[in-house]
């Protein structure tokens, strides 16, 4: 009894005295992804509040599994994170088995938020919104095109949800780079193509591309006359690539607790918003609850899409 009091006790005490030096977060990642700049972005304004710096140590490898084991086997003393996205979901689709469990091996500490895709289409095709795009689509089945940059990236994703929620049968066209898909999208010799949104805002700024809708609930701030999916009748088509922390299992909930509620105060600076938005990105706040949930309705949701789709996952 005694023995188990005093570990219960050095637990509490260590989590009381959290954070008492650097913080890492292992990214399974390249350096320079949205995950990685939004990541940066937001921990250096948490550094300022919790007073301890957090070092961001780029781990990709074997689809982003060598950065998450790491995490897993960490110690659960709140020195160690993950910086988990919509990826994780991904592989669960693109691969047969993985060597973790995304929902099970992990604990959900804080989302950071979300970037949606822009529905961008040919000007040389004349469509001008998704009811005419869907009804091109449908008066001309398996003619229409739509690109993107392999199966199992967001645009191909985003194409397939939307596809298959409005019940089109069209040609998917996998490019090899974003240039050269944007390049036959303006010249017209594909349909329509989903854009991350900072790429999409400058091309539609410019002319080049007609913007349809955005993949998400509410209007983006920075093209508030594009409608959303949503307005256009395809709610459940609605695709964000999102990115947020997680711990490993038994991390004590008081550092949990401690760490979501500096994220959520960085994310609700104008500062950081203005900034985010401009990287296309939204912030989204949510309680360590809600974003174990939301991380299970990602998962399930990605895991039906695969399915719909017709998805071949890899050995």
């Amino acid at each position: 009894m005694a023995g188990a009091l005093a570990v219960t006790g050095g637990a509490a005490a260590t989590a009381q005295a959290w954070p008492a030096r650097k913080i890492t977060v292992v990214s399974p990642f390249f350096a320079g992804t949205t995950y990685d700049l939004v990541a940066r972005l937001v921990l250096d304004q948490v550094s300022l509040q919790i007073g301890q710096p957090f070092v961001i140590e780029d781990r990709p490898g074997d689809d982003g599994a060598t950065g998450v084991e790491s995490v897993i086997r960490a110690a659960p003393d709140g020195y160690t994170l993950l910086l988990g996205s919509s990826a994780m979901s991904t592989a669960a689709i693109m691969h047969k088995s993985l060597p973790y469990d995304a929902l099970h091996d992990l604990q959900p500490v804080a989302m950071f938020g979300g970037q949606p895709s822009m529905l961008l289409a040919a000007p040389k095709k004349g469509y001008s919104s998704v009811d005419a795009l869907v009804a091109a689509a449908k008066a001309n089945p398996g003619k229409l095109k739509f690109a993107s940059v392999g199966i199992g990236s967001a645009s191909y994703l985003a194409g397939e949800r939307f596809r298959l929620v409005a019940g089109l049968n069209v040609q998917s066209v996998v490019y090899p780079e974003p240039v050269e898909a944007l390049d036959d999208l303006t010249a017209g010799r594909v349909d329509f193509y989903f854009v991350p949104i900072p790429p999409a805002l400058s091309l539609a700024v410019q002319g080049k591309v007609v913007p349809l809708a955005v993949s998400t609930l509410g209007r983006w701030p920075l093209l508030p006359m594009v409608p959303t999916l949503a307005e256009s009748g395809y709610p459940v088509a609605t695709f964000l690539i999102w990115c947020g922390l997680s711990a490993p299992l038994k991390s004590p909930r008081s550092i949990v607790d401690k760490l979501n509620d500096a994220i959520g105060d960085a994310l609700a600076l104008p500062a950081i918003q203005n900034r985010l938005e401009r990287m296309g990105f939204k912030p989204t706040a949510m309680d360590p609850d809600q974003y174990s949930q939301f991380l299970a309705d990602d998962m399930a949701a990605t895991i039906q899409l695969g399915k719909d789709a017709h998805i071949t996952p890899t050995p």
